[in-house]
């Protein structure tokens, strides 16, 4: 079992003070930071037709930077984009990107794509019609938090530029228009920030707007009491919390914690800690090059072996099989 006698956590000695600095909805979208970000520039004339593959671990996005398009899903579904549209597709789901819906989708990787920089690609496609062009990225995320939330996303959110109050997404994607055909110094990283902003802001569109973001996990984060005790597991997973020293930390008795915490998240607070140390070792184990003792330690475990177990048992797979999947 694990030992985490000898931790210490200045929230546990100062919960007046934890409580007043916690934002679980605005800290769960700070750690929501694209990794391995990789962009497509894609000057087009119609007719013209992108076919993008499920990619389950990516997160995708399209910006309309002229003319329009439209995203087609094997389903029927069609959605039309406008010229400063943003649509994210958070779990990587298949889909095409046309000039119309009849028009054929050729495969992304049939095509020709020079690169432009190491993250960085230009496609061209010419057929003698209405010009359009795209900017397309995919990437993923790194943080146990963060894989939780885009989890919770639905397939697509669809930001038009068009509606009252997107002003600063029609300037932002002009940044990312200008910056695209004439790179400066660190044009990537000026592309990869204002595609982190542009899904973040996204994201908080979609809780605003979409009753399901009110539900399950994501409600228990804005919860003000539940959310904050996510929060604090979150910043520590390593810390010994129990019941009553989050309920401390979050103003509220033991058993209203308890209940409260179990009734929006499905689990007692005790449960999910366990869980989440399971997650932040996954996380560890598949994106940094700690040892599986460093972690064993640092989750409170006496031996690798005793992690080991405690880690096939809830999670299904052994250490090193999470190690193999390392990129």
């Amino acid at each position: 079992m694990p030992d985490h006698r000898k931790a210490k956590h200045p929230t546990a000695n100062s919960p007046e003070d934890a409580f007043r600095s916690v934002d679980p909805l605005g800290e769960a979208l700070q750690a929501l930071r694209l990794s391995g970000a990789f962009f497509c520039r894609s000057e087009l004339s119609a007719p013209w037709g992108i076919k993008l593959p499920p990619m389950p671990d990516s997160l995708m996005f399209h910006i309309v930077t002229e003319g329009s398009a439209w995203i087609t899903f094997a389903n029927g579904e069609r959605i039309p984009l406008e010229a400063g549209d943003f649509a994210l597709l958070p779990q990587g789901r298949g889909h095409a990107v046309v000039d119309a819906p009849e028009t054929h989708a050729t495969n992304l990787f049939d095509y020709e794509r020079p690169l432009l920089s190491p993250r960085y690609e230009l496609l061209e496609i010419d057929g003698g019609g209405a010009p359009a062009g795209l900017i397309c990225g995919i990437a993923s995320v790194k943080d146990p938090a963060a894989e939780r939330m885009v989890s919770l996303l639905p397939k697509m959110i669809l930001m038009k530029a068009a509606n009252p109050g997107n002003e600063w997404l029609r300037g932002s994607v002009q940044t990312m228009i200008d910056e695209a055909r004439s790179p400066g110094p660190g044009g990537d990283a000026v592309i990869t920030r204002f595609s982190d902003i542009l899904v973040v802001q996204a994201i908080r569109h979609w809780f605003t707007t979409d009753p399901n973001a009110q539900t399950g996990w994501l409600g228990a984060l804005q919860d003000p009491q539940v959310g904050r005790a996510l929060t604090l597991i979150h910043r520590d997973p390593t810390h010994p919390w129990t019941v009553e020293t989050l309920a401390g930390a979050v103003g509220v008795s033991r058993s209203g914690l308890a209940a409260r915490f179990s009734d929006l998240v499905g689990q007692t607070p005790m449960t999910y800690l366990r869980n989440w140390r399971f997650e932040v070792a996954r996380n560890r184990l598949r994106d940094t090059d700690q040892t599986l003792a460093e972690i064993a330690e640092q989750l409170g475990y006496e031996s690798e072996a005793s992690f080991s177990r405690a880690f096939k048992k809830a999670t299904g797979q052994t250490p090193g099989s999470v190690r193999r999947e390392k990129s």
